[in-house]
């Protein structure tokens, strides 16, 4: 099998989607990979299921099928090897679909919230340069002809407009290179790795991260619970797809209390990876036995306040871009309108 790109968030979420339909029916992965091909566009969906179906008809188990083809995340591999142990494939791979349908979700909110304030941005940076540029020469011919010089700041403004105008060019290629080169960055593991360290520890969207990462913690912890995996061995995987810093260094404390006899609810409630209210229910749910429905309850309030804290956070920028442009241009318009209002009065 020719290498391919790791699976999307989207087409993780639908193969186990299917899959679990599949073997809830009573269907062997080997046969079910056969009607996955007939209904999958795309030669490379077809080689990817063709390749799985081929290793399960040999006898191999089904997540050493989709660990040959080297697309799908450990974490996936791994969960759907013990359901296979336990016999509980079905749920698990159902479970793994939810899980990555909310992780798609997550990705989702994150990019429409970065994008809007981006456009705001170029609009504003558009606006600003056509003031300058354009605008501006027309207010200085006016003052030329009425014998009078501009405002200093109007002067400076037309000075960078007039140096602007002059190496537009070599500008725009600059900013083009530039977009480039982040748009690559963003592409690569290590560029994302990058942006989420700045936006995990930036203070407004510091909050944010932390409730999307105490969130895939519950969450990991809810299928890990269900599929029979040993709590150790489910936080040494949980650490591995949170992607935050800080709570991978809190699940390291956590293992360190582990060690020190503490029961998993001490455990959490010392390393404060919940609020105290979730390291409550974490509690009464070992107690009574229900630990992975109210791991499931706690990775639904914390998606749901991740995404209050996002809608938060749009709300803070939105009016801020919007006051922060007026202002500008403003202060650009004045510093010429007034001047020119006196000179017209006095004329008057």
């Amino acid at each position: 099998m020719e290498k391919q790109k790791v699976l999307s968030n989207v087409e993780i979420a639908s193969f186990c989607r299917q899959t679990a339909l599949i073997i809830k029916a009573g269907i062997t992965p080997a046969e079910g990979m056969d009607i996955l091909a007939h209904d999958t566009y795309g030669s490379e969906g077809q080689d990817l299921i063709n390749h799985i179906g081929e290793v399960c008809k040999q006898g191999e188990p089904f997540y050493r099928a989709i660990e040959s083809t080297g697309v799908f995340p450990n974490y996936v591999v791994k969960l759907t090897a013990l359901g296979e142990e336990s016999g509980n494939l079905d749920d698990v791979l159902a479970s793994l679909a939810v899980y990555y349908e909310r992780e798609q979700s997550i990705s989702d909110n994150i990019r429409s919230a970065v994008t809007y304030p981006l456009i705001m941005i170029a609009m504003m940076f558009v606006v600003i340069m056509v003031l300058i540029i354009k605008v501006l020469p027309i207010f200085q011919q006016v003052f030329v002809q009425l014998g009078t010089e501009m405002t200093p700041l109007a002067s400076s403004l037309l000075s960078v407009g007039n140096t602007l105008s002059k190496y537009a060019i070599g500008i725009t290629i600059f900013l083009f290179v530039l977009i480039g080169i982040c748009f690559v960055l963003y592409k690569t593991k290590t560029g994302k790795k990058k942006i989420k360290h700045f936006f995990s520890h930036f203070p407004l969207t510091k909050g944010f991260y932390e409730k999307i990462a105490a969130g895939r913690f519950a969450s990991g912890l809810y299928l890990t619970f269900t599929s029979g995996m040993d709590t150790y061995q489910s936080l040494d995987m949980i650490s591995e797809i949170v992607e935050n810093e800080q709570m991978q260094a809190k699940i390291d404390l956590c293992k360190k209390e582990l060690d020190q006899d503490s029961n998993l609810s001490e455990a959490l409630v010392k390393s404060e990876i919940f609020s105290k209210l979730h390291s409550r229910m974490v509690a009464i749910g070992f107690r009574s036995g229900s630990i992975d429905t109210v791991m499931k309850q706690i990775s639904q309030d914390y998606e749901a306040a991740a995404d209050r804290q996002i809608n938060k956070i749009i709300s803070i920028i939105e009016p801020t871009l919007v006051i922060l442009l007026s202002v500008v241009v403003g202060i650009i318009l004045l510093s010429v309108l007034l001047p020119l209002m006196g000179i017209m009065s006095s004329i008057g």
